[in-house]
């Protein structure tokens, strides 16, 4: 990490297939995870890009949302609009910068993440939309916490943190 740029966090949840939505929409309900993933980028810069802000459909309180796009003419109230993965690193002002998806959005991050929370859910659903391959040798383990199946987690899985050592 360079003294100008945020620590670039990615948190994603995927599906033991690498798969992590279907029509632009969560394929599982995990309330244990949304939990997770509040706590993690309450108070911070959060990145998505725009079709998985519109999927959420609004700002989420206490982040400053940050939307990346190619669309020049998209806006929406409340959310920082940026058009370029360069552009959304500046916009962070070093600190931290949560990068919570989609599928392009990992791509872009996942060759300089510094951290990587992952939630790996124990399922193979169907979906079109799939986590991106990254070298994990480049990052060690240094948490894991299994979870089963509950009243509002649909199915098992695993916090797992990870981060870069090469």
């Amino acid at each position: 990490m360079t003294p100008s740029r945020p620590r670039i966090v990615v948190v994603a949840a995927v599906a033991g297939n690498g798969v992590i939505g279907r029509d632009n929409q969560l394929i599982w309900r995990l309330r244990s995870d949304l939990r997770r993933f509040k706590a993690l980028t309450m108070g911070r810069p959060l990145l998505m890009g725009r079709k998985t802000f519109q999927s959420i459909g609004r700002p989420l309180p206490g982040r400053r949302t940050l939307v990346l796009t190619r669309d020049p003419g998209f806006a929406a109230e409340g959310v920082e609009v940026v058009h370029g993965w360069e552009a959304a690193l500046g916009a962070a002002e070093g600190g931290e910068l949560m990068v919570a998806g989609g599928a392009e959005i990992y791509a872009l991050a996942l060759p300089q993440a510094d951290a990587i929370h992952l939630t790996e859910v124990e399922a193979a659903p169907d979906g079109d939309t799939v986590f991106p391959a990254f070298d994990r040798s480049a990052f060690r383990e240094v948490g894991r916490e299994a979870h089963p199946a509950a009243e509002h987690d649909d199915h098992p899985f695993a916090f797992v943190d990870l981060i870069r050592v090469a």
